[in-house]
């Protein structure tokens, strides 16, 4: 069986480094290239974790290419260590500089020279990719897929009471490349927020003395401090790893097909709106003429979970 090629786009991040550990160890991926972005941490942050993550788990031939610094029509929303640490992965300690450098291109120009004919893994804000289609327009015709972890179609934010984190920072972004031509799937929080390690899988997972699962080991432990804090449950969301988890096995998730457009205005800035039915010719003005995405509604939780234990362990 061929590898799918696959471009992961990423803002690093606790999650975010479990989903890249677990797509650069899965023999179905062939993992050739990480662009970052801002979102969770700055860019420049962003793009020194994706270069330790890839040195650690011994794969520091994998380029990386900074990107975006700020969404592509207003200013950056700002860091958020009270979940991630200052460094992004837990101020745990651990981190080194790494050895290694971002490439000389920009995450848009990698993306044109490098994402046809693969797969599309996006973790943050879709800034980059709105970028690459200024760059190249026909880009959407020549990417395999482009899978989100984003949007939330039926159920509330996780960032404000309408919008989840990836969506609010760059809602003109997210609705041009929501509205473009490749097949884009959306791995929402209608099926992430039902994705939750507990407390007991999590040490058995990070219980090694591997070089990634140190590191793991300490950045989940500030992520899963911070939601027993906030939600008083012990575990973490898998946002950003679901969605790896849904390149490794699509069986474990139920999707529908639906036009979305991303609001971009008011106190609902950043919310996934599909549209659920009729025709296109029955829709609302906004969403006739648009794309169908796979959104993922449903998920078999526990197979997800026991799929990254699995991996991971």
């Amino acid at each position: 069986m061929t590898a799918r090629r696959v471009v992961i786009d990423t803002d690093p991040g606790i999650d975010d480094a479990i989903a890249i550990f677990l797509a650069l160890g899965a023999a179905e991926l062939d993992v050739v290239g990480l662009t970052t972005v801002y979102g969770n941490c700055a860019v420049d942050v962003a793009t020194r974790n994706a270069l330790v993550l890839l040195e650690v788990a011994e794969r520091g031939e994998v380029p990386v290419a900074m990107g975006a610094a700020a969404p592509v029509a207003t200013e950056y929303r700002g860091a958020i260590p009270h979940i991630h640490g200052v460094d992004g992965l837990g101020d745990s300690g651990l981190l080194t500089e790494p050895a290694g450098r971002p490439v000389d291109l920009t995450a848009a120009e990698f993306l044109c020279r490098h994402a046809p004919g693969a797969t599309v893994l996006a973790l943050g804000p879709l800034t980059n990719l709105a970028l690459a289609l200024r760059l190249r327009p026909d880009l959407d015709t020549l990417v395999r897929q482009v899978v989100v972890m984003g949007g939330n179609a039926l159920v509330p934010g996780n960032a404000t009471p309408a919008a989840e984190a990836n969506m609010v920072n760059d809602p003109e972004a997210a609705d041009v490349v929501f509205g473009a031509r490749w097949p884009v799937t959306m791995v929402g929080l209608d099926v992430t927020q039902r994705v939750v390690m507990d407390g007991p899988r999590i040490d058995a997972v990070t219980g090694g003395d591997a070089p990634t699962t140190r590191l793991l080991r300490g950045a989940i432990s500030f992520y899963r401090r911070f939601l027993e804090r906030v939600s008083g449950v012990d575990g973490i969301y898998l946002h950003d790893p679901t969605a790896a988890a849904y390149l490794l096995d699509p069986g474990l998730f139920r999707t529908e097909r639906w036009p979305v457009r991303v609001e971009t205005q008011g106190f609902s800035r950043g919310k996934t709106w599909p549209n659920l039915g009729g025709t296109d010719d029955e829709a609302p003005a906004a969403w006739q003429g648009r794309p169908l995405l796979d959104v993922c509604v449903d998920v078999d939780a526990a197979g997800v979970v026991d799929l990254v234990s699995r991996r991971l362990g």
